[in-house]
Formats: structure tokens, C-alpha cells, sequence
């Protein structure tokens, strides 16, 4: 199968929607199939082969952050020209609800289309505003994937219509089978995330910190993260600031040892979350979990029995969660193996065989020849709301 894959947001700055689209096109060339990703890019020397530029980016305030699209004439005749060119089987579009590529090519192309919506924010006043321009475009689109419940709600109540929920891909095998780092072993705490964006909270770990270290004074906080340092310990005593080392930005190989070297990963995101891929590779890492009660957090964690959750924003009940769990080994070791077992479903061998089901069901459902059992087709037809003309 020829599939043509839209990213919205720059390559060349990491995000959890670059890297879900970057593992989901190479799982799909594993599996013999012919993959071109187009997105916004800068340094087109870096691009693996399968990805395509269709130029620089610029900063849009977009989902509480900041994100850097490409939109308008010039990407528009680029996008036209990459659609004509591919001659793509399918076309998969992420996020076509925001200013950029997704959309772009969603106005211009024809035949099999299926969306996946990454936003989940119940109160968008932008989308709701946005919801007569993005029907057209929205209307050709066959088969609507939703990473989350919560944004599948998202996408239900502000443009109508429905999705089924495939969650974000991992390579549990890759996080399971990292080697620790001796150097981020013994008391320690982990963080990953941009450290200036206050919808990350380490604001609220960092809060936390004092009460942690009265019970436990050895404990390290380990920060994976560009940000301005500076700025975030702001305000800590010189005892605190001490106990917090800024580790910069990881390569995968790195996040994935400090992620299988830590006693525990906490997350304490205050909002614009969909799903929670560090969740999931901190589960796939084997690694407790503790994080914020934001509902696609308890998701992921499966409510609570994957990873305990405190109060969003909450410093204090972090605190002590934090430190009930570091005075229990035992309870760490049984939210370790709960993770372990919970995160199975998140592999890509289970993810991309249920995104393939959605292509074949909508290119089937467009006349292409059936590449699915009838009832799997009929079962994912049904739930895409999809209809034969």
C-alpha cells in the first residue's frame, strides 16, 4: 500500500506528535509498505528518506503551547505538488483541525482519507469558531481515528461526527530493554518534558521538592528538558536547588535509560493533554508511575491500577504521594509489574495492526479490493460510521 502521512508541527522540534507519526511510518515500512510523510522542516539534511519538506515553520500559539506550522500559498502548492506525485493509496492526516499542513491537504485531495485527532480541550473556542471552514475538509475525510477517549469527546462536541480510539504507539521492547544508567540510580525522581511550558508542571514538582526531601534527604530529581534553568529553580532554597540536576535534552537511547534507571517517574501535567505517551514509555520502561489526575492520565495508567494519580496542581498531595511510595519498595515493585503488563496494549505490533484495519476498511469502503476478513470490516466500518454509497 502507498500511504501519504501529513504531520503538522516541525520536524526539526520534538513533540509527541512528530514521534508518533515518525514510529508509525517506520513500522509500516517494516511491514513492506510504501511510506512519504510531508511536514514542516528547516533542515531538510536531517530528514530520514521518507519524510518530506514543505518548508520552514512559524510559531502559533495553538492547545495552551506554542506550536510551529506551515501554512499558507507556498505550502498549499507544495502540498498539491507532494498529493500529485505520491499517487497515494491513502492519505493520513493528523490534527486537520489546526492552521497547517493536515488541512491543507485535506482541502485538496481526493480518494481515501482517514484523520487522527491528537487535541483534546473540551472548552476550544478556536475550534468551535473554526467549525463552518474545516466541514468541507472534514467531510472527505473517510475514517477518524482519536488517541484518546478524551479526545475523541473533544472532536464529538465541537465539529460532530465520531472516531474510534486507537492510543499512541510505543516499542515497549526498546524502553524494556534499556540498560541503566549507573549515574541516575539510587533515591532518584524522574521528569521529562520542556521546562518553561508551564502545562508540563514541573512548576509543581518543584513545589513539591521541600516535603520530599524532609522525608527522604537523599532523593535527586533528574529534569530531561530544554528550558531555562534559571528560571525554574527561581524562588527554591540552596537545598532544594542541590537536590535537582538539569540533564538537558536526551536523545531516545538516554530517555530510555533514565527512564528504566529511575525509582520513580512522576508526571505532574496541569492540562492540554490527550494521552500521555511518556506514560507509556515509562510503563514500557517498567518504571512506577506517579501523575496528575487529568483524564486522559487515568487512561493511560487504567484508572489508577497502572500508576497512582494526585490532584492536578496539587503540590502538596504530589508530596506525599511521592514519599508514601518511596517508603514502600513493595508498592513500587507492584506498580512496576502492573505497568509492565498494562503497557502491552500500547505496542506497535497491537496499534499499527489496528491502524491498518481503519485504512483497509475506509480504501475498501472506496472500492479498492478487500484486504480484511468481511466481519473485521464490517466491525471497524461500523464504528467509523462509515456507509457504502
Amino acid at each position: 500500500m502507498k500511504i501519504g502521512i501529513v504531520c503538522p508541527y516541525d520536524w526539526d522540534v520534538p513533540g509527541g506528535v512528530q514521534f508518533h507519526i515518525r514510529d508509525l511510518a517506520e513500522h509500516l515500512i517494516a511491514l513492506g509498505h510504501k511510506v512519504s510523510v510531508l511536514t514542516p522542516a528547516e533542515d531538510e539534511s536531517a530528514l530520514p528518506s521518507y519524510v518530506v519538506s514543505a518548508g520552514r515553520a512559524v510559531a502559533v500559539p495553538y492547545n495552551g503551547s506554542v506550536a510551529r506550522l506551515s501554512f499558507g500559498i507556498l505550502s498549499a502548492t507544495r502540498v498539491r505538488r507532494w498529493l500529485r506525485d505520491g499517487e497515494f493509496d491513502i492519505l493520513h492526516v493528523h490534527e486537520p483541525t489546526a492552521p497547517s499542513l493536515s488541512i491543507l491537504a485535506a482541502w485538496a485531495a481526493t480518494g481515501p482519507m482517514v484523520a487522527t485527532f491528537h487535541t483534546a480541550n473540551p472548552r476550544s473556542r478556536v475550534m468551535v469558531a473554526a467549525s463552518p471552514i474545516l466541514q468541507p475538509a472534514l467531510e472527505k475525510i473517510s475514517g477518524r481515528i482519536a488517541v484518546s477517549e478524551y479526545a475523541r469527546r473533544t472532536l464529538v462536541e465541537h465539529l460532530g461526527g465520531d472516531a474510534v480510539v486507537i492510543p499512541n504507539g510505543v516499542d515497549v521492547s526498546f524502553f524494556a530493554e534499556a540498560e541503566r544508567d549507573e549515574r541516575w540510580t539510587g533515591a532518584t525522581i524522574g521528569f521529562v518534558g520542556r521546562i518553561n511550558e508551564p502545562r508540563k508542571g514541573l512548576p509543581t514538582l518543584l513545589a513539591a521538592m521541600p516535603a520530599i526531601l524532609a522525608a527522604h534527604p537523599e532523593v535527586r530529581l533528574l529534569v530531561a528538558g530544554k528550558g531555562d534553568q534559571a528560571e525554574a529553580l527561581a524562588g527554591l532554597t540552596p537545598e532544594v536547588r542541590a537536590r535537582v540536576e538539569f540533564l538537558g535534552m536526551v536523545s531516545d537511547v538516554e530517555k530510555a535509560r533514565l527512564l528504566r534507571s529511575v525509582d520513580l517517574y512522576v508526571a505532574p501535567n496541569t492540562g492540554g493533554e490527550s494521552f500521555g505517551i511518556i506514560l507509556v514509555e515509562a510503563m514500557s520502561a517498567a518504571t512506577a508511575v506517579l501523575a496528575s489526575d487529568l483524564d486522559a492520565f487515568a487512561q493511560v495508567l487504567d484508572g489508577g491500577r497502572a500508576g497512582e494519580l494526585f490532584p492536578v496542581e496539587n503540590a502538596e498531595a504530589l508530596a506525599a504521594a511521592a514519599v508514601r511510595l518511596l517508603d514502600d519498595p513493595a508498592r513500587l515493585a507492584e506498580l512496576r509489574v502492573a505497568a509492565a503488563e498494562h503497557v502491552r496494549r500500547f505496542d506497535w505490533s497491537t496499534v499499527g495492526a489496528d491502524i491498518l484495519a481503519v485504512y483497509e476498511t475506509v480504501t475498501d469502503g472506496m472500492g479498492s479490493a478487500p484486504k480484511v476478513r468481511e466481519d473485521e470490516r464490517s466491525g471497524w466500518r461500523e464504528r467509523l460510521g462509515l456507509t457504502r454509497d
